[in-house]
């Protein structure tokens, strides 16, 4: 009889995983999700799994399962989206959704955000059941539509009109952090414990119009450039918030002089600007972390090119520290732009509540035990994710999308860019560590 060779489970082949997943394209809008969805249930439902779909619309459900635990302790909650942004008017070296493997990453959109965190989640709870592993607390596994552009098919849904399927439901883990970040010579891997919030504003500017043979002085395009140049030279105030403070504590004392003094300085409201401006645009992020912020991204003005318009809408895009409201946000922006320009508040999402660090050790540890020369630390993301719609349950959510990348490769700016791709090795690594946290729930 000839020789059959039987391939090992899929949990055991992420990297596979996350190719099957990529090639699904489920560029958002307009999303396309319910194949990829329909993919990772087959895959559950083989396994034993009972599953849920459930969503706004049939053709872009959400998919929730359990893994059943003994019932002495709260649920943990794996989420992740597989929508992703367009891969439009970008040059790739590979097709977007071509899924290839080359010189040892794997190419494609939504390789770093984020499918590869739900092939890390997927493959660990897979495992789970197929090791027979019976956890403290149930294991909830989420898989989400919709997240790139706003949640009304996913996250938001769900926790506005399905709440029942989150009971007991204490902690999660969602995008971004428990990746590597380089400094000084040294790694660290930031846990994501907090967000910033979205605070979207419209800008009005008015002023005298015409015909466009004429000249006119102080019209509302000499006022967007006026704004748009005050925005560009200037940042909103400096606010060190606890958790940011943590944050460059825990770097300051894991580097060496002299260099330990930069994230010190960093913490010194009197020089924050003016150490942010010598560490050059690779370090942005912490600017994100250090004040609220706001970004012009777009402009409605004139119809015709022989008119002058007299009115000139720019829509803003700002984010919020944890603890701040979007008066705040009015007020600082005035502080900059001045009363010329009207203000309009078109969006405001809270954030997540008030910190909850009760599973950051084991997170901790998990990355230890699995990179000793890695530092584990507190992080905010200066950006937002579906955490904000959970944290009215009464779920903290932890960033934990655990990478060993290496030091051209940040996550935070590779995503969403051409050329997205993630390490194999870091595939694995996060695999394994996913798995690790599953075994030490509620231990």
């Amino acid at each position: 009889m000839p020789l059959t060779s039987e391939q090992p489970p899929i949990y055991q082949r992420p990297v596979e995983l996350l190719q099957n997943l990529i090639r699904f394209d489920t560029t958002n809008p307009p999303g396309n999700e319910l194949e990829c969805i329909q993919y990772i249930n087959g895959l559950l439902t083989a396994a034993g799994f009972e599953t849920t779909l459930v969503g706004r619309s049939p053709s872009r459900p959400n998919l929730i399962t359990r893994l059943k635990g003994e019932g002495r302790a709260p649920a943990l909650m794996l989420y992740g989206h597989v929508d992703v942004v367009t891969a439009e008017k970008q040059t790739w070296r590979y097709p977007p959704f071509s899924a290839q493997l080359v010189d040892g990453y794997i190419w494609g959109r939504g390789a770093l955000d984020m499918k590869e965190g739900v092939a890390m989640m997927l493959a660990a709870v897979l495992r789970a059941k197929a090791e027979g592993l019976t956890p403290p607390g149930d294991i909830v596994l989420a898989i989400l539509s919709d997240e790139e552009a706003g949640a009304h098919y996913g996250a938001r849904y769900l926790a506005e009109n399905h709440a029942d399927l989150f009971r007991s439901i204490r902690y999660a883990l969602g995008e971004l952090g428990g990746f590597t970040l380089h400094f000084g010579g040294k790694k660290f891997y930031p846990i994501q414990v907090a967000e910033k919030q979205i605070c979207r504003v419209k800008a009005t500017l008015r002023g005298p119009g015409g015909h466009a043979a004429m000249p006119i002085r102080g019209g509302a395009m000499s006022t967007l450039g006026r704004m748009l140049q005050r925005l560009d030279q200037r940042r909103l105030p400096v606010h060190i918030i606890p958790v940011v403070r943590e944050f460059f504590e825990a770097v300051a004392a894991a580097l060496p002089p002299p260099m330990d003094s930069v994230p010190k300085q960093l913490l010194e409201p009197t020089l924050t600007d003016q150490i942010l401006d010598h560490l050059g645009t690779e370090w942005r992020m912490f600017d994100a972390m250090l004040h609220n912020t706001v970004n012009a991204t777009i402009v409605h003005g004139g119809e015709k090119i022989n008119v002058i318009p007299s009115e000139i809408v720019v829509k803003l895009d700002g984010r919020l520290l944890p603890g701040y409201g979007p008066q705040d946000m009015m007020a600082e922006l005035r502080g900059i732009i001045g009363e010329e320009v009207a203000l309009e508040l078109i969006r405001y999402d809270p954030g997540p509540a008030e910190v909850d660090m009760g599973l950051f050790d084991t997170l901790a540890g998990v990355l230890r035990e699995a990179d000793p020369q890695g530092v584990p630390v507190p992080f905010l993301l200066p950006a937002s994710t579906d955490a904000r719609f959970f944290s009215p349950l009464g779920i903290q959510t932890y960033g934990f999308m655990p990478m060993n990348l290496p030091e051209h490769i940040n996550p935070l700016q590779f995503a969403h860019a051409a050329d997205e791709r993630v390490p194999v090795e870091a595939v694995l690594f996060g695999t394994e560590a996913m798995y690790q946290v599953l075994r030490r729930w509620g231990v």
